[in-house]
């Protein structure tokens, strides 16, 4: 039985040393068929970027001939002659930008650099040619250690693409890897500024009216804006996950991992492989698999489900903005989707990123194209219904917003996860003095609270409790394994503020009113009138009855919590 082999994204070592391979050989097949002659294809992480762009290169590499049976007996064997007379025939420029990684610009400059150069020492064989004159030779030494201008490594790789063609007398196939990962960096560790330009030249020198260029794939995480990187490129095609071209060659079919699993003789029910790792909808094509759990499932299905793609990247873009003090709403839609709710929203296929600090929205765009969500229905021409694909990601999405607290709010996870079930086991007392101490640990940091943002969210959405709301709601996040948790929603004459509803009928329920006592600073309420506002919301719950939708659910233990907030204290 053949090896899966986890890791390893290198096509050539997997064909030559015999391991499983799920064969995307045709992609090679619809690159060529297609009138365009540079291709962007964004996906999320784990999803067999590099593996394909690597298997592109080997077919396509000129005076290889070993690498012919790397191909033989797959799909693209039995292609036309047309098609198989093109491999082996083009020199390759190939590039990952995978680790382009820095908090600082002059890291990141002097890291490009030094990928650029290994990339030029890769085709050192081209200095013992007479087709470069001296000068040439020159600027191509300066590029190999590193003292070269930067206006010499911005124009690189059209000038080595000039440089093979002379030599190889053919054009040249130019693969990049990860555009995006430098730009992320740039924009996180603010020096977008500084590094988009230095891509834009670099991409364009390559790609842009480019003589020696045959094709050119280019893969990523996200579409960067047309405008802010591939400005003049009117020659490339963009395929994203909302496109059906490509659909099938990038992630598992249903297909292939039921093959998988006979393959393997794996006793796995499918259906139950399918709740946690399927449920990825690209283009018109819907129950494609993240490879990277599907493989690492198969090595240790033994030890039962759990999640693998929550370890591959850091997701610092996302994380950013999912911790942002402004994004409330967006915490509260989390909890939508962590209820198995869909969300419609506005998912934009490309974006600026800059625009992520003044258009909250694209948060939505950023989770589905790094395979947080996935889209289950097109409502209009840029407007999805979107939902958590599958049990692994609900794990992830739980996790992210509990990692949230406990690293941006030092919330120990036990005072949380104590807390929280104090609460549904009706101690309230001990759920009182556990939530005062998490508020006044946290509201230092969380400054939603502070009267400016209160007034802000007032503005916004006519509901000045609503920042507290959030707050909440982000807290009770750890539950969502036990109980349905929801806001804002339409039961008995009226809409209460929170709700947990059990999974298990026989226990608790538990509907939340919240309050907001205005205040000055300094000022000093009197308790009296916290007492009063108490009492009005617990009254607004038996009298509007909140809790007729836990009743509707067979759900007969109600607990029934009135909390009250003044600036950044709570009172219950």
């Amino acid at each position: 039985m053949k090896r899966l082999n986890i890791g390893n994204s290198d096509y050539k070592d997997i064909i030559e040393n015999n391991n499983y391979y799920i064969d995307k050989s045709l992609l090679i097949q619809e690159l060529i068929d297609l009138q365009k002659q540079v291709l962007l294809i964004p996906r999320p992480r784990r999803f067999g970027k590099t593996l394909n762009l690597l298997m592109l290169k080997y077919f396509f590499e000129k005076d290889k001939p070993e690498n012919e049976k790397l191909f033989t007996g797959l799909k693209i064997w039995n292609c036309e002659k047309e098609i198989l007379d093109k491999r082996g025939k083009y020199p390759v420029i190939y590039m990952s930008f995978k680790d382009a990684k820095a908090n600082t610009w002059k890291k990141l400059l002097n890291h490009l650099k030094m990928e650029i150069a290994r990339l030029y020492r890769e085709h050192h064989y081209l200095l013992k040619h007479d087709d470069l004159i001296d000068i040439e030779k020159q600027e191509y030494l300066n590029i190999t250690n590193l003292s070269a201008n930067e206006a010499m490594f911005e124009n690189s790789l059209k000038q080595l693409s000039e440089y093979l063609y002379r030599y190889h007398k053919e054009k040249v196939v130019i693969l990049i890897d990860e555009y995006d990962t430098p730009i992320q960096s740039g924009y996180i560790n603010k020096f977008y500024d500084d590094v988009i330009p230095f891509m834009r030249n670099l991409l364009s020198g390559a790609y842009k009216d480019n003589l020696y260029l045959y094709k050119g794939v280019i893969t990523g995480i996200l579409r960067v804006s047309k405008e802010s990187i591939f400005t003049g490129l009117n020659n490339i095609g963009v395929y994203t996950i909302l496109d059906n071209k490509f659909a099938d060659k990038f992630g598992f079919t249903e297909t292939e991992v039921k093959q998988i699993l006979i393959d393997f003789n794996i006793p796995t029910s499918y259906e139950d492989v399918k709740k946690w790792y399927d449920g990825y909808t690209f283009g018109n094509l819907t129950d494609i698999y993240n490879p990277w759990s599907i493989l690492n499932y198969m090595v240790d299905y033994e030890t039962g489900f759990k999640p693998y793609w929550v370890n591959t990247s850091s997701d610092e873009l996302l994380k950013e903005r999912i911790k942002q003090k402004d994004s409330s709403d967006s915490r509260e839609l989390i909890l939508k989707l962590l209820n198995d709710e869909p969300v419609e929203k506005v998912i934009e296929d490309n974006f600026i990123f800059p625009d992520l600090d003044t258009n909250k929205d694209l948060l939505w765009t950023l989770l589905t194209f790094s395979g947080y969500l996935t889209i289950i229905n097109k409502r209009d021409v840029n407007i999805y219904e979107l939902r958590i694909p599958n049990y692994e990601l609900k794990f992830v999405f739980k996790n992210t917003i509990i990692h949230w607290f406990n690293t941006e709010v030092k919330i120990i996870r036990n005072l949380l996860e104590d807390t929280a079930r104090y609460l549904v086991n009706n101690q309230l007392d001990k759920f009182a003095i556990g939530f005062k101490k998490i508020i006044g640990d946290t509201f230092s940091y969380y400054d939603t609270a502070s009267e400016p943002m209160v007034r802000q969210t007032q503005r916004a959405t006519h509901q000045p409790e609503k920042v507290y709301q959030a707050y909440v709601l982000g807290l009770l996040a750890i539950l969502s394994d036990d109980y349905i948790i929801r806001s804002n929603r339409e039961s008995g004459d009226g809409r209460y503020d929170i709700m947990l509803i059990p999974h298990d009928k026989s226990k608790n329920g538990v509907v939340i009113e919240i309050k907001r006592i205005k205040k000055k600073r300094g000022q000093k309420v009197a308790q009296e009138r916290i007492q009063d506002k108490l009492k009005s919301a617990l009254n607004q719950i038996e009298e509007n009855e909140y809790f007729k939708e836990l009743v509707e659910h067979k759900v007969s233990n109600i607990i029934k919590v009135p909390i009250v907030f003044v600036g950044k204290r709570a009172y219950l």
